[in-house]
């Protein structure tokens, strides 16, 4: 008798990032991140929102952002996931001076799956998502049905926050 070895098929888990940049043309940087998270492993892009401009948040005097949310497929697990995340945002320049500085790209985990994570430097959902336009008006453009743990619908929670602070952006022709 032959025993045949199977390989497993890795679990893949749908992901939401957040993506936002206000630093050296903040568009290209988003499309460099979509790009980016295209190549992790054992991930593949599934959809993309559209851009979105929205006024910083937090530290005022810096200029308006650029944001988008990417839905992933991936086998990377979520500290994984940010170890990766986070290297990209260094390729591309992201320096970290203080708390919500101007930045290259900014890459947030908002969802992962129906996960619910609290270790130190990784919370899944992203602690503030549900009340922060610039992620859910992306998000509810491109997953308006996703289940923001402990909180509700996408679409339920969108109807909860001032959309007026952010707007769409003309698609950037190459």
């Amino acid at each position: 008798m032959r025993l045949t070895r199977r390989k497993c098929k890795p679990v893949m888990e749908t992901a939401y990032i957040a993506l936002g940049s206000n630093l050296e043309q903040p568009q290209r940087q988003l499309q460099a991140g979509f790009a980016a998270l295209a190549r992790l492993p054992g991930t593949q892009l599934i959809a993309q929102s559209s851009l979105y401009r929205s006024a910083p948040v937090g530290y005022a005097d810096q200029p308006d952002f650029v944001n988008a949310v990417a839905a992933i497929r991936t086998s990377l697990s979520p500290r994984d996931l940010l170890d990766a995340l986070l290297n990209i945002e260094r390729e591309q320049g992201r320096v970290r001076e203080f708390p919500n500085a101007p930045r290259t790209l900014d890459l947030d985990i908002a969802l992962y799956g129906t996960r619910v994570i609290d270790e130190p430097g990784l919370s899944i959902p992203h602690p503030r998502m549900h009340v922060r336009a610039f992620v859910m008006v992306p998000l509810a453009e491109i997953a308006p049905d996703a289940v923001v743990p402990g909180r509700g619908p996408v679409r339920e929670l969108l109807a909860g926050v001032d959309v007026a602070s952010v707007t769409k952006l003309q698609a950037v022709t190459a």
